[in-house]
């Protein structure tokens, strides 16, 4: 079965931009970027970081703003910040040498076995498993293993079978042929059986049960939270605020957000939440936004005023429409940014955010 997987990995393998790169900061950088993040998504912002950060001392000298800008439209930003505090350990206690043991990468912020594993496979050589979603799908079938993949005893289990495929001479490409043969083969739905290089050993296909593997625990519905998110403008400008202090998107740029209550009118709330002294506004449409475990339903509400008014509380900034994208703003908000930017500039007609 291993010399089945490397003999197809070598013909179908895609070339993907972190593949053409060496060394354990490119691995690493591709592997933090790839969590939650398709691959088409990955290859736009792959090569711009590493033109902004080309290697860990650059990464380390940086601001964190500087980072999370570069980062911005991937998502996830705590994974951007665990980068750069691994950069910063890395240049500073260890001389720019990242860790040779898969204990020394555990150790490392944002790093838990995974990472460790693709790192340590990858980049060095090392027969060290990693396993992901698509391998967790690619070994439960090829293996029939019905337990819950979300069981820690399943994964365990899943790390076992690929361990034992491994060897120092091919431990890099056997991860990544794994990842390959989920992202291309071996889909959640619909699996390419008859272009599978294990079509004639895999367990599941021969119980016919591929369909029904790997069983996975359904996920809790995410909560859904009603908000108003206040447009406040200059004939240039728009209002910021730096969400410092926020457990969901914090550190980073955003619109005024408040939690609507019955009875209370977008005004009111601002002002209790912020400081923020608003006259009444217009509404200027709706937003979604949906996160792992939350849901924005976000009313907007366009504020326009002739001089730039000054917040009592927060850290808060006028910035030119054209400023916008040098700023780390999510994608919760860059979306209804990039929509009202449009809308002033004549480019579209209002259609809503979403």
């Amino acid at each position: 079965m291993r010399d089945k997987l490397l003999g197809w990995y070598e013909i179908y393998k895609r070339d993907l931009p972190w593949r053409r790169r060496g060394g354990a900061y490119a691995v690493l950088v591709s592997e933090m970027m790839l969590q939650q993040t398709g691959v088409e998504t990955v290859i736009r912002y792959y090569e711009p970081f590493l033109r902004c950060f080309p290697d860990v001392y650059a990464l380390a000298a940086a601001d964190e703003q500087a980072v999370l800008a570069c980062w911005k439209g991937l998502g996830y930003y705590s994974r951007a910040r665990s980068l750069h505090r691994i950069a910063k350990i890395v240049t500073e206690e260890y001389g720019g040498e990242f860790p040779q043991t898969a204990q020394g990468w555990l150790a490392m912020p944002g790093v838990g076995p995974y990472i460790a594993g693709a790192v340590m496979s990858i980049a060095y050589g090392k027969p060290y498993p990693a396993v992901d979603g698509n391998v967790l799908r690619v070994v439960s079938r090829a293996f029939a293993l019905r337990e819950d993949i979300t069981r820690p005893s399943a994964r365990r289990e899943a790390e076992a079978r690929v361990r034992a495929m491994m060897t120092d001479k091919n431990a890099g490409d056997l991860t990544q042929a794994l990842m390959e043969l989920g992202a291309l083969v071996c889909r959640p739905s619909s699996p390419g059986c008859t272009d599978c290089p294990w079509n004639e050993d895999c367990k599941a296909r021969k119980l016919g049960i591929e369909n029904e593997l790997p069983v996975r625990k359904p996920r809790g519905r995410a909560r859904t939270v009603a908000l108003w998110a206040a447009l406040v403008e200059t004939e240039d400008k728009v209002l910021l605020c730096y969400r410092g202090g926020e457990r969901l998107l914090g550190r980073l740029w955003g619109l005024p957000v408040a939690e609507k209550r019955e009875g209370a009118a977008p005004e009111t709330l601002f002002f209790e939440k912020y400081g923020l002294k608003l006259n009444a506004g217009e509404m200027a449409g709706t937003a979604l936004h949906v996160f792992t475990h939350q849901r924005w339903e976000m009313d907007i509400v366009r504020y326009t005023t002739d001089e730039q008014i000054k917040p009592g509380s927060s850290e808060w900034q006028w910035t030119h429409w054209e400023s916008i994208d040098e700023k780390p703003i999510p994608t919760a908000f860059m979306r209804i940014l990039d929509g009202e930017r449009k809308k002033r500039s004549g480019a579209c007609e209002y259609n809503g955010f979403r």
